[in-house]
């Protein structure tokens, strides 16, 4: 049987092995998660079917790999806590009450009484062109006498609009017609991802393709778009279901995968999308993302929240000017300077060891509020609405001038790296909280992804080396800056 190893002895030997990394252990430490617990196996013991090394939890999506394969026989079920301590309270043994299930999903909701829900009660329709013979049992009986007149015991019934008409009262701001026939990629249906979606939705464009492999988490719940009703859901049916709430004539494409283990699927679908938008939490997948936006020359716009929210950035690429990697090299962007929404998926990025227990990882969790997040999205959408219109003669074909540059800042409040920022009625000609300022990065000739002697594939050795090197050259602060410094 192998040793079982606490997360102390687990931090201890990571401890050992960065203060001595050329040194050797005479064992191997191992995840199980058959035991669900860290284990060290004796030299020379083979690792079991599911157990990976420490040293591939600590530095690969190695959790992301493991919600990705859920088995589809596996249920994620839920029960309400209040209901369960009524229940419990009540001194009643045993009881009947009723499950909710999403269709073809395998998420289920339990619930001791039927809950109020989107369509309440269920009846029977009977529909008949007037004057035709109803059936006698249905609970309401229709009468419809042609594409604008349906009526119910004479009362008038409200028809929804057709495709055509749906989003008429957009026209002449939006192209609506050109929208309809765009294709958008929506990468990352967090509290960022998801309200794009719907926005999107709105404007009235008609393709989309979604990609997120995670599930609606309970913690999701405060800045998320999603109900209570839909935790344990895959994010991509649940934020499908809300773009086709706004717009039933949308088609949605979903991919619930970790997009860093699909290179080939995200080749293919950023080259066939009109925009990428980038909202994921993690500077690997923007890497790979920005390689392939710049191989296929496709309009891609990376969005972020800074440490809990306190400000945010918006970049750009727009095909033959500066690139993601172009911005990394820039006194303007840190990296590093991200929000930490949740444990899992810091672990999964890297930006917390997997080593680091839950109790002890709640320092580095730092999230903000989600109306400090809809600024950042609102001009994501903004951006690309410009993009996805442009050429054509719509109401917003001004903001071409407007919003000329490539990365735009943010900051909600005065804090860490804003500190020095103007109070919102500062008079004097330096930045100040809740303004949007833009900057003009130009286009790096250099660049080893872009430049002029770069080769665009994601299977170079220079874009690798960028990869493992990024943080070494891109690790610095937002400096200190005046008015005047803006375009």
């Amino acid at each position: 049987m192998p040793k079982t190893l606490s997360l102390d002895d687990v931090a201890n030997e990571m401890r050992d092995r960065q203060n001595n990394p050329s040194s050797k252990a005479s064992a191997q430490t191992v995840w199980d998660p058959n035991l669900g617990t860290f284990v060290q196996l004796a030299p020379g013991e083979k690792l079991s079917p599911g157990q990976a090394p420490l040293n591939t939890l600590a530095t690969e999506p190695y959790f992301s790999n493991q919600m990705a394969e859920t088995k589809p026989s596996d249920s994620f079920l839920y029960i309400d806590g209040e209901e369960l301590k009524g229940f419990i309270a009540s001194g009643v043994k045993q009881a009947t009450g009723i499950a909710y299930e999403w269709e073809d999903e395998n998420v289920i909701h339990l619930h001791f009484s039927p809950i109020r829900h989107s369509f309440g009660k269920v009846h029977t329709v009977s529909f008949a062109i007037a004057g035709a013979a109803h059936d006698s049992a249905a609970d309401i009986k229709v009468d419809i006498h042609g594409e604008t007149e349906v009526k119910v015991n004479g009362a008038e019934v409200s028809i929804i609009p057709s495709k055509d008409n749906i989003y008429k009262r957009a026209k002449g701001l939006l192209e609506i017609g050109t929208l309809a026939d765009k294709r958008v990629l929506i990468i990352g249906l967090g509290s960022g991802g998801a309200p794009i979606a719907v926005e999107f939705a709105k404007a009235g464009i008609g393709h989309f393709v979604l990609a997120d492999f995670d599930r609606v988490e309970l913690h999701n719940l405060s800045r998320h778009i999603c109900t209570i009703n839909d935790l344990g859901r895959l994010k991509t049916d649940a934020v499908a279901d809300a773009i086709l709430g706004k717009n039933p004539y949308a088609e949605v494409i979903k991919y619930p995968i970790d997009v860093n283990r699909h290179l080939d699927l995200l080749d293919s679908e950023i080259a066939k999308a009109d925009v990428v938008m980038v909202c994921t939490d993690n500077n690997t997948s923007r890497y790979k993302i920005s390689e392939l936006l710049v191989k296929n020359r496709t309009v891609g716009i990376f969005g972020r929240a800074v440490t809990r929210a306190e400000g945010g950035d918006v970049f750009i690429y727009r095909p033959g000017q500066a690139c993601y990697f172009c911005l990394l090299g820039t006194d303007w962007f840190n990296p590093e300077d991200e929000e930490i929404t949740n444990f899992e998926s810091a672990k999964r990025s890297g930006q917390i060891p997997a080593y680091v227990s839950l109790e002890d990882a709640e320092a580095f969790v730092q999230v903000g509020l989600s109306s400090d997040i809809e600024p950042i999205s609102n001009m994501m959408v903004k951006l690309a609405l410009v993009e996805l219109s442009r050429g054509t003669e719509s109401g917003i074909n001004s903001l071409e001038d407007e919003l000329k540059q490539n990365y735009f800042m943010w900051a909600n409040r005065r804090e860490r790296q804003y500190e020095r920022w103007g109070a919102f009625t500062n008079t004097d000609r330096m930045p100040t909280i809740m303004k949007w300022y833009g900057v003009d990065i130009a286009h790096n000739t250099h660049c080893n992804l872009c430049g002029n002697e770069a080769e665009l594939t994601v299977e170079t050795e220079s874009t690798r080396l960028i990869h493992e090197k990024m943080g070494e050259f891109a690790n610095i602060k937002a400096p200190e800056i005046g008015l005047d410094s803006f375009k």
